[in-house]
């Protein structure tokens, strides 16, 4: 059984999912943590600070007895800053008292001293030298004298930022852990998937034997079970057609041989009877003219059975020796009279090759370009890298994009009409010789701008196999 691997590219999009999800909703959270942490906490401060705001307005009520003296106000402020947790700064008629040497220069909000000065309990918080504060103020009762409650929040910004931090790892530790959590589960659950789609791949490749491992109970299992299924199904059914097609290729094979010995006799019969065509009575004649063209056709579709029999079975040999394309298409042309139906177009070309199967294949293409696209039919011989192409082309009809696939299977007719005197074997014996000689034929054609068949052929490269590679193997071994 063919091992299979997994690709990675879906299963780390699936732990970037994994994370993303995390990240989200963990950082929501941490997020609403925060804020309601930090506004509970700076809600507290603030109610705090109020309320020692009211009672230290109330102690400075009892102190001041409607007394306006700075000295009064100093005193008050002195009593003020033996009870920790705050700092204080009076205004009275514009003068400033401070409870504090760092406070003497501290400015009071403007904002602020407008509630103040109205006769509202205020806050505000501010920052004095790099440090937050906040400040509750009021007037002090039957006094003009306006106080101002420092109380530091640099303890409460110290913990707001410690939880802000252990927040912000917690969101990374968990982010983490969710993508290593998200691989692991899409491994797990995507390596079925992934062994499904290297399967396919081999199968495709014609590993017929490929199945999957049916590891779990579950529906992984049960796909895996069905695909195997599948698999062996999809063996049987192409064994049996590899069967069939070599059943109907022993069968061609067979008939054509069968065929052979009589048909011979039958040939040299119809030749005679051809060589008496004009001694006979005018009534016989065309009846015996028909007869000996039928058993004409009939011995040239038993060749070419024959010649694809051969090349099924493996059995034609490659004798490979210098070849002038240009030389053997003209030849080929005048031996079979064509050479004033086709204008030929060639460059020297040389290459080593079969001449025999080379002209095998110029005589179908060219026979089938006659026969599809009448006179106008050209030949250009010319050579591309290490590639000689000889390419044989007509005006005629043309075919569409769909019969163009198929023009090469054997037994095709593109039209039946017009070719109705050809087996249909032609093409496909051109192009198993051409891949015999290492090379190949490709096809274009389109409706109304007729058609056009390139055969290429190696040039430097000796065919495998063959006498001349045989010899160039000694040639190396010897240097």
């Amino acid at each position: 059984m063919r091992r299979v691997v997994s690709p990675g590219r879906l299963r780390r999009r699936l732990a970037i999912t994994f994370a993303l999800v995390a990240a989200v909703s963990t950082g929501m959270l941490a997020l609403g943590t925060y804020l309601v942490v930090s506004s509970s906490r700076l809600d507290d401060a603030t109610e705090s600070a109020l309320a020692q705001a009211r009672t230290n307005l109330v102690l400075a009520g009892t102190v001041l007895e409607g007394s306006s003296a700075t000295a009064d106000v100093a005193d008050l402020l002195e009593f003020y800053a033996r009870r920790p947790g705050f700092e204080t700064i009076a205004l009275i008629g514009g003068e400033t008292v401070s409870s504090s040497l760092s406070f003497v220069n501290a400015e009071v909000p403007v904002g602020l001293q407008r509630l103040v000065q109205k006769g509202d309990l205020a806050y505000e918080r501010v920052r004095i030298a790099g440090s937050p504060y906040l400040v509750a103020a009021g007037r002090a009762p039957s006094s003009q004298a306006e106080l101002y409650f420092f109380f530091s929040e640099e303890a409460l910004r110290e913990d707001l930022s410690q939880l802000r931090t252990i927040l912000l790892v917690g969101w990374v530790v968990v982010v983490a852990l969710s993508a290593a959590a998200g691989a692991l589960v899409a491994r797990r659950v995507l390596r079925p998937v992934a062994q499904a789609s290297e399967a396919a791949h081999a199968l495709a490749e014609g590993l017929l034997e490929t199945r999957l491992p049916v590891e779990t109970d579950d529906e992984l299992g049960a796909w895996a079970a069905s695909f195997n299924e599948m698999a062996e199904a999809l063996e049987e059914k192409i064994r049996a057609l590899s069967e069939a097609q070599a059943r109907e290729r022993r069968f061609t094979a067979d008939v054509a041989h069968e065929l052979r010995t009589p048909l011979t006799a039958l040939a040299g019969e119809a030749a005679l009877l051809a060589e008496h065509l004009e001694r006979m009575p005018a009534e016989a004649r065309r009846p015996a003219q028909l007869l000996v063209e039928d058993v004409d056709r009939l011995r040239r579709l038993v060749e070419e059975l024959m010649e694809i029999s051969r090349l099924d079975a493996g059995r034609e040999d490659v004798r490979v020796e210098p070849v002038d394309l240009g030389a053997l298409t003209a030849g080929l042309l005048q031996s079979r009279g064509w050479e004033t139906s086709v204008v030929l177009d060639a460059d020297p070309t040389l290459v080593e090759t079969d001449p025999r199967r080379v002209e095998r294949i110029l005589a179908n293409l060219v026979g089938n370009a006659l026969a599809h696209g009448g006179r106008d039919v050209g030949i250009r011989i010319g050579r591309n890298g290490s590639e000689a192409l000889v390419e044989v082309s007509d005006r005629g009809p043309g075919m569409t994009a769909d019969r163009l696939t198929h023009v090469f299977e054997r037994f095709y007719k593109g039209d039946p009409a017009r070719a109705a005197g050809g087996s249909g074997l032609g093409l496909a014996i051109a192009l198993e010789n051409a891949r015999l000689l290492g090379g190949g034929i490709d096809a274009w054609s389109e409706p109304g701008a007729g058609s056009r068949f390139t055969l290429r052929l190696p040039v430097a490269e000796p065919l495998p196999g063959s006498a001349g590679a045989d010899a160039d193997e000694s040639e190396d071994t010897v240097r």
